[in-house]
């Protein structure tokens, strides 16, 4: 799901992206200048290997984030607190964003219930 970044205003544009089990919804708004937030979750199960036995396991996901896309080069003047995305052709694409935020939770360490306990 590809969006215009000029399109983008201050009514809140809805999106919603499902895939396997993981369902990513929120919006996005304008903020100034060249800023979009993005406030959106991420919910389902994720199977990952566990990092101590390396049996794999059903994570289940339920992530909050928030952070800005910018329509061009983001120069940072130390007054933006949250993270910033960078579009360098306009557009933003929806399902790009959510395997960027997968590959994020599978990448921290995670394991089994058999390992925690």
């Amino acid at each position: 799901m590809r969006i215009v970044l000029r399109k983008v205003t201050k009514t809140p544009l809805d999106f919603e992206v499902i895939s396997d089990e993981i369902t990513f919804k929120g919006f996005l708004e304008y903020h100034n200048a060249k800023l979009i937030l993005l406030k959106a979750s991420i919910n389902g199960t994720l199977q990952k290997s566990c990092d101590i036995c390396a049996q794999d396991f059903y994570l289940e996901v339920n992530e909050n984030i928030e952070f800005f896309i910018n329509d061009g080069i983001f120069e940072d003047d130390g007054s933006v607190e949250l993270d910033v995305v960078e579009s360098l052709d306009g557009n933003v694409d929806i399902q790009e964003l959510l395997n960027s935020e997968i590959e994020l939770i599978r990448s921290d360490y995670h394991s089994c219930d058999n390992c925690k306990n």
